[in-house]
Formats: structure tokens, C-alpha cells, sequence
């Protein structure tokens, strides 16, 4: 029992993480580290408008079409875990990256890192099953790339994925989008996905088991498309959770944003798990969820839309955006005080995706 306290104790990282010469498993977190790394390193080397937006995709406009396009790695530890694996969590993210812009998904590449060593059964399987959810979501894999590297340079098997969508003509979807007086909804419960890697990883057993979130959001996305295009922004909150994915939005839009505890759905066994492992929910990767910033008079309409969806059932209104002389998000607490939800700047949880 000691020696999985210790491992366990292992997995947060500290906020004051001085990294200033060296790149931390912080610097992949989505957090405070990931932002600075951003604003030091890559947008001053690749400056464009379109990467200036920070959003989940670049919607670009080639001959009269507008595109969306995006590129994601995965280096999830385990492969496998329940409700998911590598394969087809790199499909889901890619969709629902391209979904945060209102894109229709068509198509995406698959690049595979191998370590030397793999076995050709574990390749097989996560390539069956990054298939399986291509078709699934109505994808196709048109392009992609194989390297291996020698045994100890890699960690098993990383995936690269990149997708392209149609975006419609009518439609502007962005971070700096919010306006005070906008309504904050989350399309499920959170936490799923971080905790059930954290429990696979670990060897931890739950009374109940934990299962990731993982999976396509692009048809929940056209259903709220369709009854309202009073939608500012959407994000999906996976690395850093749903306080790193608000901060990133109050931050583009110079606003604050007010959560209500008692809103936010959060499973027993997940508030059970974090409780003893001293997490806080808000900061745990989800794969399965997002958070639309929509306007207040079509807010109703758009979350009985999502309720009606599989993957909305549990839809709520958890918070409200509100003007603020710089960008902050606070929660109203279950007992009546608030606190502020900062961005963490490391992982409570690293690799989770």
C-alpha cells in the first residue's frame, strides 16, 4: 500500500515549476507551461493571423471553400484502457478538434511512431481499432506515414494525426468570441477520461469502474448547429480539463466567467477518486465532452437540443460569461463561498492523451 501512495504522489506536478531551460512534462500539460512555451517559442516563429486565433483548428479558405484543418499527437500511457486505446482516441480527438470549429469531418492522415520491440499483435489491434472508429465517425484514413525507432528511443507506439473538414460559409466560431452575458454549457459529466487512464495505469479498482469519455462529437455539434447558430465558440476539455479550456477562453475574449459548482455533473465514482487522490475534477481530461460558449437567448433551445442527443443526455448550463477588467474564471461553491479557478502550470496527470 505504500509503495502505490508513493506512486501515486508522483503524479502532480507543482504549480511554481521553475522551467526555464529545459522542457517538463508540464509543457504538455495544456496549462500554464503549454501557453508560455506557445508564446515564447512557436507563435513568434510562425506568426499568421490564422495561428494568432489559438483555437482547436485553423479554418482557412481555399478556392471559395472554407476549410478546417488541424493536427494532434498521441502518446496516451497505456495503449489500452477501458473505454478506449490509442487507435481510436487518435480518431476522436482529431474529429472533435475540427468539430470545435463547426466542421463536417472528411478526412484524416495516420503517422505511426514505433518503437523497435513492439509487438506486431498490439499493432494490429490499435490499427483495427483506429479503423473501426474512422468508420464509425464517418472518416476516411487517406494518408499517413510508418517510422520506427530504436528499442529505448520511443515508449511503445505514438500516433500523429491530422484532419480536414468542410466549414460553412455562414458560420464563425472563436475563442475571443465570448460576451458578457453568455451562457457556459457542458455537454456531460467530466473527469472520465483522465481518471480511467490514471486507474489503469496505476492498478487502482473502483466499486464501480471508470470508463474514458472517448468518442466523436461532430454529430452532437450539427444537431446544436441546426437549431442555433448563436454559438460564439466551443472547445473540447481534454488536456487541463475544463478550467484550462475556460481560462484559454476568457483569456482570448478579455471577459470573466462565473461557474456554478452545484451545475457542473461529475459521476460519484469520479468526485470519489479525486476526493482520495486529492485531484480536482475541474482540472481532469475529458475526451467525449465539450463547452459552448452560446448566447443567452438561445441557450434553452440549444441545450434541450444536446439533451436529446447520446452524447448529451446530461447537458447542463453551468455558468454565465460576465464583464471583467481582466480575464478570470471563478466558481460559486456548493457552500455558498467563490473561489478562482486558476490554470494550473504542470499535469496533474501527464500522457493521459
Amino acid at each position: 500500500m505504500a509503495e502505490k501512495t508513493n506512486s501515486l504522489a508522483q503524479l502532480s506536478c507543482p504549480t511554481s515549476l521553475p522551467a526555464k531551460d529545459t522542457i517538463v512534462l508540464g509543457h504538455g500539460s495544456g496549462g500554464r507551461l503549454s501557453a508560455e512555451l506557445m508564446r515564447s517559442i512557436f507563435l513568434p516563429a510562425f506568426e499568421n493571423p490564422v495561428l494568432a486565433r489559438l483555437d482547436d483548428q485553423a479554418i482557412i479558405t481555399v478556392n471559395g471553400t472554407r476549410l478546417a484543418f488541424t493536427t494532434d499527437s498521441f502518446v496516451v500511457k497505456p495503449l489500452f484502457f477501458p473505454g478506449g486505446d490509442i487507435g481510436s482516441l487518435a480518431v476522436h480527438g482529431t474529429v472533435n478538434d475540427l468539430a470545435m470549429g463547426g466542421a463536417k469531418p472528411l478526412f484524416l492522415s495516420a503517422a505511426f511512431i514505433i518503437e523497435e520491440g513492439l509487438s506486431i499483435a498490439v499493432l494490429r489491434r490499435v490499427v483495427d481499432s483506429l479503423r473501426s472508429a474512422a468508420r464509425n465517425a464517418g472518416v476516411e484514413i487517406v494518408t499517413g506515414d510508418t517510422k520506427v525507432v530504436e528499442k529505448g528511443s520511443g515508449d511503445e507506439l505514438f500516433i500523429n494525426t491530422t484532419g480536414i473538414g468542410i466549414v460553412p460559409d455562414d458560420l464563425e466560431l472563436s475563442a475571443d468570441r465570448a460576451r458578457p452575458g453568455d451562457k457556459v454549457l457542458l455537454s456531460g459529466s467530466i473527469g472520465e477520461h483522465g481518471i480511467a487512464i490514471l486507474a489503469q495505469r496505476e492498478g487502482l479498482e473502483f466499486e464501480c469502474p471508470v470508463e474514458s469519455d472517448s468518442a466523436p462529437l461532430h454529430t452532437l455539434v450539427a444537431d446544436m448547429l441546426t437549431v442555433s447558430r448563436e454559438i460564439r465558440c466551443m472547445r473540447d476539455p481534454t488536456r487541463g480539463g475544463v478550467s484550462s479550456t475556460l481560462n484559454e477562453i476568457a483569456e482570448q475574449s478579455r471577459v470573466g466567467i462565473q461557474l456554478e459548482e452545484s451545475s457542473i455533473p461529475i459521476r460519484e465514482e469520479v468526485r470519489g477518486a479525486c476526493e482520495m487522490l486529492g485531484l480536482d475534477p475541474l482540472y481532469v481530461a475529458n475526451e467525449g465532452k465539450l463547452v459552448a460558449i452560446v448566447a443567452p437567448d438561445a441557450a434553452d433551445a440549444i441545450l434541450e437540443t444536446m439533451r436529446r442527443h447520446p452524447l448529451g443526455g446530461n447537458a447542463r448550463i453551468i455558468g454565465a460569461v460576465f464583464e471583467s477588467s481582466s480575464p478570470i474564471v471563478t466558481i460559486r461553491t456548493e457552500l455558498g463561498t467563490s473561489r478562482i479557478v486558476d490554470m494550473l502550470a504542470g499535469d496533474q496527470l501527464p500522457r493521459i492523451c
